[in-house]
C-alpha cells in the first residue's frame, strides 16, 4: 500500500506513521511511533521537553533520519532514495523555531528564491506570489527590507510565507512561537489560525494550549519517544485518560 487508505467521502491519510524508531548514538529518541494524518487535519503536538516531539515531525521530511518502521507522505515511501525524499520536500513546508532567513536577501527575495530554483518559476511570476504572500501573512510593506530590520513575530510571517511560496500540501511547523516575546506570538498564530482555515494538512509542535484548542483536529501528546495518548481537543484538554497526560496538563494549564 502506498498510496495511503482512501475511503469513500474521499479523506485519505496524507501521512502514515508505522513503527517509527529514531535513535541518537545509544539513545532511543522515537520508540515505535504510529499515527495517521488526513488530508486537510490539523495536529498538534505537545510533550514535555525531549519527549520526541520535534524529531518526530523533522522525520516526516528526512531532515533526522529514522532507523526502523515505516513513514509515507502523500504516497510516498520515505526511504534512502533521494529521488523520494526531494519529492517529499517538495511537497511539505516547514517552520522552524529560528527563523533560518538568508540575511543577506531582502525579504522578497526570501520568498522567491526556492520557487525560482527549485520550481523554475520565472523571477516576475515568484514576485507576484511573494507579494501576494507577503499580504496574506499582513507584512506587504516589508518586502524591501532585510530580515534584521523585522521584529521576530516579523520574521517569522516571513518564514511562513517562504515556505508557501513552494505550494506545500503540508506545512510541519516546530515551535513557531517559542523564540518569540509574547506580544509577537498573536500574530503568528492568526496567520497559523487563517492557513488552518484555508484547508491546509498541518503538523504544528507548540505549547500554545489556546491555539490547540482552537484549531486542531487532534492533540497527540508525546512522552518518552512515544504516543502517550491522542484525542480530540476537547476530550484531551477536559478529560485525558493516562495519568502521564493529567500530569502534564496539571503542569501547563494554570
Amino acid at each position: 500500500m502506498t498510496n495511503g487508505d482512501a475511503s469513500d467521502n474521499g479523506v485519505e491519510d496524507i501521512i502514515i506513521a508505522r513503527d517509527v524508531h529514531k535513535w541518537f548514538g545509544s539513545f532511543h529518541a522515537l520508540r515505535g511511533v504510529s499515527t495517521t494524518v488526513k488530508r486537510a487535519e490539523k495536529v498538534v503536538i505537545l510533550g514535555p521537553s525531549g519527549s520526541g516531539k520535534s524529531t518526530f515531525i523533522r522525520t516526516i521530511n528526512r531532515l533526522e533520519e529514522h532507523q526502523r518502521g515505516e513513514i509515507i507522505v502523500d504516497g510516498i515511501t520515505l526511504s534512502n532514495d533521494v529521488r523520494n525524499i526531494d519529492a517529499i520536500r517538495r511537497e511539505v513546508g516547514m517552520v522552524f523555531q529560528q527563523f533560518n532567513l538568508f540575511p543577506h536577501l531582502t525579504v522578497k527575495d526570501n520568498i522567491t528564491l526556492a520557487p525560482m530554483k527549485v520550481r523554475h518559476i520565472p523571477r516576475a511570476e515568484a514576485e507576484d506570489t511573494a507579494m501576494g504572500l507577503l499580504e496574506r501573512v499582513g507584512i506587504p510593506e516589508q518586502a524591501e527590507k532585510y530580515p534584521a530590520e523585522l521584529s521576530g513575530g516579523q520574521q517569522q510571517r516571513v518564514a511562513i510565507a517562504r515556505a508557501l511560496a513552494m505550494q506545500p500540501r503540508i506545512m510541519l511547523f516546530d515551535e513557531p512561537t517559542s523564540a518569540l516575546d509574547p506580544e509577537m506570538i498573536k500574530d503568528v498564530l492568526d496567520v497559523m489560525t487563517e492557513l488552518a482555515q484555508s484547508g491546509m494538512t498541518m503538523l504544528i509542535v507548540t505549547h500554545e494550549v489556546g491555539f490547540a484548542r482552537e484549531v486542531a483536529d487532534r492533540v497527540i501528546m508525546f512522552d518518552e519517544g512515544m504516543i502517550a495518548e491522542e484525542a480530540p481537543p476537547n476530550e484531551f484538554f477536559i478529560n485525558p485518560k493516562s495519568d502521564r497526560a493529567k500530569l502534564f496538563l496539571s503542569q501547563i494549564l494554570h
